[in-house]
C-alpha cells in the first residue's frame, strides 16, 4: 500500500509562514510527478502546486503564486510546501499528491495523503 506521510500544518497569523512536508516511497517519488492540493470547509478540493521527478518543471495555481514554493528532496524522497505570506483564506486541509504522469491543474493524481489542516488567523 502506497502511503504519503504530511506533517507540518497548523496555526499562523495572516502574513506568515509554514512549510508543510510529504515523505513516501522511493519507488513513487522517483518516477512521478508529485502536488499538493487543498480543500476549505464547503468548498471543493483545488490544485495548489506540482513538481515533476527531476524537480525541474512545476506548475502552480494563481491563487497562490509568488507566496507558495513546491520542492523536493530526492534523498530523502520528501515533497516540499514553502507557504509565505498566507492569507486567511488558505486556510484549509492541504493534501499531498503523487503518481501523476504530468505537471498540470488536470493531472490525475492517483496517491494520496491524509492531509495536514493549515489554518491563517486574520
Amino acid at each position: 500500500q502506497v502511503q504519503l506521510v504530511e506533517n507540518g500544518g497548523g496555526l499562523v497569523q495572516a502574513g506568515g509562514s509554514l512549510r508543510l512536508s510529504c515523505a513516501t516511497s522511493e519507488r513513487i517519488f522517483r518516477r512521478y510527478v508529485m502536488g499538493w492540493f487543498r480543500q476549505a470547509p464547503g468548498k471543493e478540493r483545488e490544485f495548489v502546486a506540482a513538481i515533476n521527478w527531476s524537480g525541474d518543471s512545476t506548475y502552480y495555481a494563481d491563487s497562490v503564486k509568488g507566496r507558495f514554493t513546491i520542492s523536493r528532496d530526492t534523498a530523502k524522497n520528501t515533497l516540499y510546501l514553502q507557504m509565505n505570506n498566507l492569507k486567511p483564506e488558505d486556510t484549509a486541509v492541504y493534501y499531498c499528491a503523487g503518481g501523476a504522469e504530468w505537471v498540470g491543474p488536470d493531472a490525475m493524481f492517483r496517491y494520496w495523503g491524509q492531509g495536514t489542516q493549515v489554518t491563517v488567523s486574520p
